[in-house]
């Protein structure tokens, strides 16, 4: 009996191969993998069950809870009003959202804040996860704050307020929240199922998260003002919440937009593609080269892990990806395993999607049988072509 569905090209069976391994082993309890290739599937497959109990099988559709893949929607949603002249990523960010000048923060830039330099990498404390969902109060707390670094000199990744931080520039900018911002000029008209708050009608093929073992892990013996703790407990994210009604509904585009592998790998091959997917160019190759301009590179100030960011994506890095192939290729991967690769070289994209949440902060082993298996696949498939 097949333990997954969906199609491969020849040739991608490999990832397929991957999949199946992984399932039968019980590593992976569901997930789905989606490869593009000039923004075509060439693998689009599912497989496992889409609860803990193992009573619901993963189906075509179900949808699940991508963490911090969400940023790359949000960051993309950023570009396109880039593209439309609407907003320049070098301009300060008061200038289209005044308030945010108070503190120190006159000369942050909007491109701080999609690169994770912005110096605001949480909220002051005391905030609970609750708070955060009200997105237009969250962001007014966070105007109000001082940069907790020098802004633009390092950066320290934005976990949790990204989509406030990038989501009321978009606000100004357009007057839309940045939930109904990306429904109604990505997601809608590409057809892909990606949400950032996700209503009702969709909760009943929602794949629940079920956290890795040791992601409860105490913080409690660190400096409670580093800037370590502060960004990953102000607020602190109760995996027991990530569950629930009111944190899918919530538009929190840093990390709780929900979909699958083959709506990440369908959005996201707008970039992979230089802008065009099916005849029809959105994003300009100016602003795809925007993605490429380097805005950090070294120890992450917030998650102390050596990353490498352009503007609203990262890019290679050897010790933290080792598997993210060097060139024009922008990534990110999602809390708990969830991965997403644009390779503009081969205008390959690759997204994996999954419930079972591994441990560490990016990628899993998971991830990297399937990557490897995808570039395998890509670079016999190009030599190939080349012959």
């Amino acid at each position: 009996m097949a333990l997954t569905q969906g199609f491969c090209a020849e040739g991608f069976e490999p990832v397929r191969d991957a999949l199946e391994q992984q399932l039968a082993s019980g590593e992976e309890l569901g997930a789905s993998i989606c490869v593009t290739v000039d923004g075509a599937p060439v693998v689009d497959v599912w497989g496992g069950y889409a609860d803990q109990e193992r009573t619901t099988p993963w189906a075509e559709d179900t949808i699940v809870n991508v963490f911090s893949i969400t940023k790359t929607m949000t960051a993309l949603s950023a570009l396109l009003l880039v593209d439309r002249g609407e907003l320049d990523v070098y301009q300060k960010v008061s200038h289209y959202w005044p308030e945010f000048a108070a503190n120190g923060k006159e000369d942050i830039e909007v491109r701080h804040l999609l690169s994770h330099t912005s110096g605001v990498s949480g909220w002051e404390r005391p905030i609970e996860l609750e708070d955060i969902y009200d997105t237009e109060a969250a962001s007014a707390r966070l105007a109000t704050q001082a940069p907790w670094w020098e802004p633009g000199t390092a950066s320290g990744y934005q976990a949790l307020n990204y989509g406030h931080l990038v989501g009321e520039v978009i606000r100004r900018v357009d007057g839309r929240s940045l939930g109904r911002f990306f429904a109604e000029e990505l997601a809608g008209p590409l057809g892909a199922d990606f949400h950032i708050g996700t209503g009702p009608e969709h909760f009943g093929r929602i794949a629940p998260m079920v956290p890795a073992p040791d992601l409860n892990f105490d913080m409690s013996t660190l400096d409670q003002d580093s800037i370590l703790v502060k960004t990953v407990t102000c607020p602190w994210l109760d995996m027991e919440k990530v569950n629930t009604a009111d944190w899918r509904q919530a538009e929190l585009g840093a990390m709780n937009g929900h979909g699958n592998a083959r709506s990440v790998a369908r959005l996201q091959s707008l970039v992979s593609c230089g802008g065009e997917l099916d005849g029809t160019r959105l994003l300009s190759q100016a602003t795809i080269d925007l993605i490429f301009e380097q805005q950090a590179d070294g120890i992450d100030l917030g998650i102390l892990t050596p990353l490498r960011f352009g503007i609203g994506y990262g890019l290679p890095h050897p010790d933290t990806a080792p598997l993210v192939r060097d060139g024009r290729v922008c990534w990110w991967a999602g809390f708990g395993g969830s991965m997403l690769v644009n390779d503009l070289d081969n205008r390959v994209t690759f997204a994996y999607t999954m419930n079972k949440m591994a441990p560490g902060l990016i990628g899993s082993d998971r991830s990297d049988a399937y990557l490897h298996a995808t570039n395998e696949a890509v670079r016999s498939a190009r030599s190939e072509v080349s012959l």
